[in-house]
């Protein structure tokens, strides 16, 4: 219950994958270390939503991720 109310169907579906999301990143943490672990649970996540994203139809968060990517290869590679 949130703010003396129950939730509605939004809020829970919001806040149980808000859940989902977190224990993610928790586990490959614990199984990868802080770094590693950390860019794989965002790679998870960015592959889950990008799924929801183009069951939607919506290419624009799918850009913006590849984008990301390109960004986070180039600072890294020579």
């Amino acid at each position: 219950m949130s703010a003396g109310r129950p939730l509605t169907k939004a809020e829970r579906k919001a806040m149980n994958r808000a859940e989902h999301e977190r224990q993610i990143t928790q586990d490959l943490i614990a199984q990868h270390g802080k770094d590693l672990g950390t860019f794989y649970a965002w790679l998870r996540i960015v592959n889950i939503r990008g799924t929801q994203a183009y069951r939607d139809g919506n290419t624009d968060f799918i850009r913006e991720a590849a984008l990301a990517l390109q960004n986070v290869y180039s600072r890294h590679s020579g």
